[in-house]
């Protein structure tokens, strides 16, 4: 893969996954046109010291640019976005 195959994106890490990564945001690169199913993956490698990170992001949401995501196998990265991703909070 080429370097200009690859495109920058900001991911912003929330409740359980800030706590896993001690991350709030981090800028990563990407694959272009990597379909946002399969960013998880991505994270999990990028911080092997967070060993919930898999089970979190599966039960979690994510949104591109702000806007909700239902189907993450339909969105493809392109470069430029903000990533959230969206953890579950219990409260009451």
């Amino acid at each position: 893969m080429d370097v200009q195959d690859k495109v920058e994106i900001n991911v912003l890490y929330f409740a359980a996954a800030s706590t896993a990564t001690g991350l709030s945001q981090e800028t990563i690169s990407v694959p272009l046109n990597l379909p946002l199913s399969r960013l998880g993956n991505i994270l999990v490698a990028r911080h092997p010291k967070a060993t919930d990170l898999s089970k979190i992001l599966d039960g979690s949401q994510w949104s591109v640019d702000e806007e909700m995501v239902d189907e993450p196998e339909t969105v493809e990265l392109k470069g430029g976005e903000e990533v959230a991703i969206i953890c579950p909070v219990s409260g009451g």
